[in-house]
């Protein structure tokens, strides 16, 4: 039986030791998502087929043709791929509830920082040298809009982004901070992430109006309904079905389905506002049905490779896939539809490559290098 939330009354002690697990229920749900890691993968391939044949722009030069054109019903879908992005909100929300439970905040960012910065550096590279061996699909990458693009901070900066899809991790990263600082700093509890996702609800709803464009960067709150969304679903998951947890999923869900319809409809009315709204909800339900344990049968040791693919892929795909398809497409007369198949296949080759070569030696490593103190001192109260 699943164990009971912990109210938001208070309680003579802290509500789950900051170093101890909290209670697991029995019947796996301690052992490994598996099916998240296939939700990742899924939510990636969205956004590769979206860049590849749902939109127009540079990708339209590469296929020196409409993507409509040359994949007339793949297209009409492929238009709602960039949805895949609020996916990866919602799972990122879970993950990082997860992933933070009973660590420092030290521990958190060296995770964070060594989680993300090896492959993306590499990938930076990658599209770098394309830029400047065919300088046709995109321009070539200047010295100095590559070195601001390697410390993740361009976007705020107002530089080049060398990596389209890079506007994202700078939403993450914001998103990593309200939670380290407001939550992990003291030790993450049901009650605290409770706390932490109603008020950035209601910031993120005041903020709307506000016209405040800092206030905007820091709350977020055309994302922050797919960040809490996950945060409630994963304490459904650690201490099971709630009230109190549900209502915050159902608000989370009433919210992110306005704010996408409004960001991907409202500009672009090509999209059909019911499907949009349609792939929110199947966002928030499939994330749901991993956090009730429905998709224990789902352990596929493949699964964990797609996962590991995932991060590494959606790094590669976009730039490097266009380079791909104007080389074969144009260059070397490859149809279309075999064109599109082996440009994602030599993504994901491409992918585990970084993972097997970069991630896996360099992630650890970094890490271990993060923790390392020459003054052999210590911050007590941030856990360094």
């Amino acid at each position: 039986m699943a164990a009971s939330p912990p109210g938001l009354t208070a309680a003579p002690g802290p509500l789950i030791p900051r170093t101890a697990a909290a209670p697991v229920p029995s019947g796996g749900r301690g052992s490994r998502l598996m099916a998240l890691d296939g939700l990742r993968l899924v939510a990636a391939l969205m956004v590769c087929l979206y860049h590849y044949t749902g939109r127009g722009g540079t990708v339209s030069a590469s296929w020196h043709a409409s993507p409509a054109h040359l994949f007339p019903v793949l297209s009409r879908a492929a238009v709602y791929g960039n949805l895949g992005v609020e996916l990866f909100f919602v799972i990122s929300g879970f993950v990082i509830c997860m992933s933070s439970w009973g660590r420092t905040l030290g521990d958190f960012f060296r995770s964070r920082i060594a989680r993300l910065y090896p492959a993306y550096w590499v990938a930076l590279v990658l599209v770098t040298g394309a830029s400047l061996a065919l300088p046709a699909v995109v321009h070539p990458v200047r010295l100095d809009e590559f070195l601001v693009n390697v410390t993740m901070l361009q976007q705020p900066m107002g530089a080049t982004r060398v990596l389209g899809v890079c506007w994202t991790l700078w939403v993450e990263v914001r998103f990593y901070v309200l939670f380290a600082l407001l939550v992990v700093l003291r030790g993450v509890s049901y009650r605290r992430v409770v706390l932490f996702s109603c008020v950035w609800t209601l910031a993120a709803v005041l903020c709307t109006s506000s016209g405040n464009q800092l206030l905007n960067q820091v709350v977020m709150p055309e994302y922050a309904p797919f960040f809490v969304g996950g945060l409630a679903l994963y304490l459904i998951h650690r201490f099971g079905s709630d009230l109190l947890a549900w209502g915050i999923v159902a608000m989370s869900w009433l919210l992110a389905q306005s704010e996408a319809t409004h960001g991907l409809w409202g500009p672009h009315p090509h999209r059909n506002p019911y499907v949009v709204i349609l792939i929110v909800t199947l966002a928030f339900a499939a994330v749901a049905v991993v956090a009730l344990g429905w998709t224990r049968w789902a352990s596929w040791p493949w699964l964990v490779t797609a996962g590991a693919l995932t991060y590494p892929f959606y790094l590669v795909h976009e730039h490097l896939g266009w380079f791909v398809i104007r080389v074969l497409h144009r260059a070397l007369g490859l149809p279309a539809w075999p064109t599109l198949v082996v440009t994602v296949l030599g993504m994901l080759v491409l992918a585990w490559l970084i993972h097997r070569f970069v991630e896996k030696p360099f992630g650890p490593r970094l890490k271990r290098a993060l923790k390392e103190r020459k003054l052999g001192s210590r911050s007590p109260g941030l856990g360094f």
